[in-house]
């Protein structure tokens, strides 16, 4: 096939749909990858991920069907945070990129975000990103107990995991150190490394196929049109502003998450004026995070059918105060930031309800609840010789609740709204 960047042969609206059809088709390679050679529970039975290919300047394209909200919607801006780190220019190839900051990865320490640049003729065309829930990152454990982010684990800054190929074996050996299971967590971390790495293999396929110098233009046009599409479906909505709040338990007091939506000409805006400050437990969300939730509880229900990239999500603003619960500012603790994030949609489709009623869900189960297993370690206080030798292990199982009614129908029961992991059977927990 010629060129399809040159000017002599210009693209093709069929080409460009099979462009875009073949790289769903890499991301989703990507993930699958992930799945398969993952480690821990949390990814390869729960799906608890994310994958996506991104433009040189950072810009989301395409994400893989599988994975969360929460990573997808978060990582979708996490690659401008390592871009402003590690500028293009400065990577190189076999170079890999690592971070599990809060406030530029997805919201908590367990999340750890790969980026990876992909290089044809030693020219940076693209980059893939990738997320995982690791086990146990040290710390107090997963919970709300800790006060700080000092209590919740190992903090790595952006940092460069993989230096021309090779592994930087400092880093690897802190992290190992500072986990309660190191095996599991060395092997999702390379997972990450092969996942994308797999992404970038199919994407250099795919420009060879279509004899593609850059992905720029391709990727220009699925924005471009994304977002077009996507204030075509605002449109359709009433133009006004809707006010909701919901009530939910606190520790010492109860949180009131308040928003209000504005849609007009093409436009949406969520503003949280109104919500309570954070609180000294770990479950105040990051403002990534709230983005991510606040974002896909819109795309529901207006444009669910435009694909979830930089150009579609660029339509939706989302403000909040610095120092409130939903935009919490470093040291707070986040550890268990779905617990208040996860109900965020809910919040956004009262909102909602009141432009439309009679066509939005009700409240569901919102936010799901998880198991956490551990043991083989020593107790203080507590002398055991078989506790001490058996060995280490950390076991998180998802567990969902159920969506609330829907307009003509019962909402739907052990389905997990809206995080999308999948529960973990009995089955592999026994196991």
């Amino acid at each position: 096939m010629s060129n399809l960047t040159s000017a002599s042969a210009p693209v093709t609206a069929l080409q460009y749909q099979v462009m875009w059809n073949q790289l769903i088709s890499v991301v989703v390679e990507q993930a699958q990858a992930l799945i398969r050679t993952a480690f821990g529970t949390s990814t390869r039975e729960a799906g608890d991920l994310s994958a996506g290919v991104f433009l040189p300047d950072g810009r989301m394209i395409a994400q893989a069907i599988t994975g969360t909200p929460g990573h997808v919607n978060s990582i979708a801006e996490s690659v401008k945070h390592f871009l402003r780190a590690f500028p293009l220019e400065q990577m190189r190839p076999g170079d890999v990129f690592l971070t599990n900051d809060p406030w530029k990865g997805t919201g908590h320490l367990y999340d750890m975000t790969m980026v990876t640049p992909v290089f044809r003729q030693e020219q940076a065309v693209g980059l893939f990103a990738s997320t995982l829930h690791v086990a146990d990152i040290g710390g107090l454990g997963p919970g709300p107990d800790g006060q700080l982010i000092y209590h919740e684990g190992l903090f790595l800054p952006l940092l460069r995991f993989i230096d021309g190929g090779q592994i930087n074996q400092v880093v690897l050996d802190i992290i190992r150190a500072n986990v309660r299971e190191p095996e599991q967590v060395e092997g999702d971390l390379l997972a990450l490394v092969a996942c994308n790495d797999v992404g970038a293999h199919f994407l250099n396929r795919m420009m060879d196929e279509f004899a593609l110098d850059s992905l720029v233009p391709v990727g220009e046009h699925i924005l471009q049109h994304s977002e077009q599409a996507m204030r075509d479906a605002v449109r359709q909505w009433p133009q006004g502003s809707w006010s909701n709040e919901l009530l939910v338990d606190g520790y010492d007091a109860p949180i009131r998450i308040r928003a209000t939506l504005h849609i007009r000409d093409g436009d949406i805006e969520v503003d949280f004026t109104g919500t309570d400050p954070y609180v000294p437990q770990g479950i105040n969300v990051v403002k990534a995070y709230t983005d991510a939730y606040t974002s896909f509880g819109i795309l529901c229900l207006i444009g669910a059918y435009i694909p979830n990239n930089a150009g579609s999500l660029g339509v939706i603003r989302v403000s909040t105060p610095e120092g409130s619960i939903v935009n919490v500012p470093y040291p707070a603790a986040v550890a268990a930031r779905h617990i208040i994030g996860q109900l965020l949609p809910d919040v956004v489709f009262g909102c909602l309800r009141q432009a439309r009623p009679g066509a939005v869900p009700a409240e569901g189960s919102s936010s799901l609840w998880n198991i956490r297993l551990s043991g083989g370690h020593p107790i203080a206080g507590y002398s055991n010789e078989r506790l001490v030798n058996e060995q280490r292990f950390t076991i998180t199982s998802f567990s969902t609740g159920g969506t609330g009614d829907r307009p003509t129908l019962d909402g739907l029961s052990t389905t997990s709204f809206p995080s999308g992991v999948r529960n973990i059977s009995i089955e592999i927990l026994e196991t």
